[in-house]
């Protein structure tokens, strides 16, 4: 049975991802596979903690990943595919490491929703970020440029 480490941050995203990616293998061999989904729940902010109490937070992440998982599994579950689910905490390369250590030597697909001039951490290093172009401008740098064209036009 074939393995495969899947991370996921948003579900929306995550099913576009993985489906452009496991379409064209689904046909390629028909073997069963065991996805290993990883989810990474939204970070909360240090000052939340005055507002929201600890236990409050984990109900909140344990609802976000029941629900996350419910919206992937049909895009990758075919019969005879198995799904173990995980909410990941920590850094997500030692994660990698050690789910690698268990496993094997498995594929890993980063299907983490970019966000524009934020690095994401990355999962191992040999994988990529999902949709990382090498490209990313910090929003000054952006609403510099956006700025300047203004005042041009309004100069004319």
């Amino acid at each position: 049975m074939e393995k495969i480490i899947v991370y996921v941050d948003d579900a929306a995203f995550a099913r576009q991802h993985v489906a452009h990616l496991v379409a064209p293998a689904m046909g390629a061999d028909g073997g069963a596979r065991h996805w290993i989904l990883v989810t990474c729940a939204p970070r909360m902010t240090h000052r939340i903690s005055k507002w929201v109490s600890h236990s409050a937070r984990e109900n909140w992440r344990a609802k976000w990943f029941a629900k996350t998982v419910s919206e992937v599994t049909p895009v990758l579950c075919r019969p005879g595919d198995q799904i173990t689910s995980s909410l990941a905490k920590g850094p997500l390369a030692e994660l990698t490491r050690q789910l690698r250590s268990t496993h094997g030597a498995v594929p890993v697909i980063d299907a983490r929703r970019p966000k524009v001039g934020v690095d994401l951490e990355p999962v191992a290093p040999d994988v990529p970020a999902a949709g990382h172009s090498g490209w990313a401008l910090p929003g000054a740098v952006v609403g510099m440029g956006a700025l300047l064209v203004l005042a041009n036009e309004l100069a004319e």
